[in-house]
């Protein structure tokens, strides 16, 4: 509250000096203009603080996971209050891309084989001059998980890299098959449903540093993918603990929602270029077993995954695809403390499709749910370049979870 109360004075005080010294008009020096700009900014002010800036819903499992969290991780009980000129989700959506810093983080690359003869692509940060942490071998270790056609490039991975590096830790960012410029050495890339790659890459990792404290966070589909994973497996993983960001629940309602024309004309079609370029440039490796030119005409995700993604990994119909692939029928055998934040008003993840039931059964899990925020937003502050409230969250999460995680794994 009282940083947004220096925010509210702060623009307030530029707005009068603005009006006072460089707008030279008889409407404004009669002070009518200036009457109504003050009033229109004490209603807004006053509409955003009855009605968006609010605290989260925390939807936790079991009484011990929220006392921790109060405890250990209190952003997730404080007022979220979103960019006072961006709070609308599209907004939110759209802007974070752009708007946010991308901090330098030079990576140590590492290709590792997979089963059937493919490689997958690891981007490391070590962190060898970690003061917190100077044993390499003990050092906490974030594996992170980007979204759809994301790589260790995002914004959002650089900020919880430079975050990590605060706290001392390390992190290797799993790039998923032929996204990051490495070359496909198998007609396969990846989808959420399939947890093979994640599994193979968490086994390898653990195996390099075993008596590290071993944490995961994943950001929309790459949530996807390690709730999925976790909901498979139970509590027979080498993680400690997770985090997600802006995950989709439910294919089918988020398929739906992003199909509406207003979000296929803002994210749907572009997203679908995206995947289309990311496998074209592999299409000779596709061309016996897929239709490739029916893939590239393609106009939305659902249509994408429909005729290239179903039918890579085996499946009958594109029901199946998104019925397999959909992490809300998992999560009551998830088997390690995991941290859900999404906002209800995010288009790819309808608010309505959340398992908020679900959370409640299984003590292992806890939502945080924001009012605003959009996908992968969350921005605050007027000029939200370095931080977001996700960035909060996650830096939060990691550190009580490696300081004090005994006390989850106590109980």
């Amino acid at each position: 509250m009282q940083r947004l109360a220096m925010d509210l004075r702060m623009l307030s005080r530029e707005l009068s000096l603005y009006l006072e010294h460089q707008v030279r008009v008889g409407f404004f020096r009669s002070g009518v203009g200036l009457s109504l700009i003050l009033g229109f900014s004490v209603a807004y002010a006053c509409y955003y603080l009855s009605s968006i800036a609010k605290k989260p819903q925390l939807v936790t499992g079991g009484e011990s996971f929220s006392r921790f969290l109060q405890n250990h991780c209190p952003v997730v009980t404080e007022t979220y209050y979103p960019t006072v000129w961006c709070w609308e989700s599209r907004g939110q959506t759209l802007l974070r891309p752009f708007i946010t810093s991308k901090p330098s983080v030079r990576y140590r690359n590492e290709l590792i084989k997979t089963a059937d003869g493919g490689q997958i692509s690891l981007d490391w940060f070590d962190n060898c001059n970690s003061r917190c942490y100077m044993d390499g071998t003990t050092r906490p270790t974030i594996l992170l998980l980007p979204g759809l056609t994301g790589t260790s490039k995002e914004s959002y991975i650089l900020h919880m890299i430079h975050l990590s590096e605060d706290l001392g830790y390390r992190c290797v960012v799993f790039n998923n098959r032929g996204v990051a410029g490495e070359n496909l050495l198998t007609p396969r890339t990846y989808c959420c449903a399939n947890t093979e790659d994640l599994e193979t890459v968490i086994h390898h990792v653990h195996s390099l540093y075993p008596s590290a404290p071993f944490l995961a966070a994943g950001v929309s589909m790459g949530g996807m993918l390690l709730l999925n994973y976790l909901g498979k497996i139970g509590p027979k993983t080498p993680l400690k603990a997770a985090a997600t960001f802006s995950v989709g629940w439910n294919t089918f309602a988020c398929s739906e929602s992003l199909e509406k024309p207003l979000n296929w004309l803002l994210f749907n079609y572009y997203l679908t270029t995206c995947l289309q370029s990311s496998v074209n440039k592999h299409r000779h490796m596709f061309v016996k077993q897929i239709d490739m030119d029916h893939v590239m005409k393609a106009k939305s995700i659902r249509e994408f995954d429909k005729r290239f993604t179903s039918v890579m990994f085996g499946y009958q119909t594109i029901d199946d695809y998104y019925t397999d692939a959909s992490p809300n029928r998992r999560l009551k055998s998830v088997g390690i403390p995991v941290l859900c934040l999404n906002s209800v008003d995010d288009v790819f993840s309808p608010s309505h499709a959340i398992p908020i039931e679900t959370a409640k059964q299984n003590p292992n899990v806890a939502l945080v749910l924001t009012s605003y925020g959009g996908h992968i937003g969350f921005l605050e502050g007027i000029w939200p370049r370095q931080s977001t409230y996700m960035d909060r969250v996650f830096k939060q999460f990691v550190q009580a979870v490696v300081e004090h995680g005994q006390e989850l794994s106590s109980t």
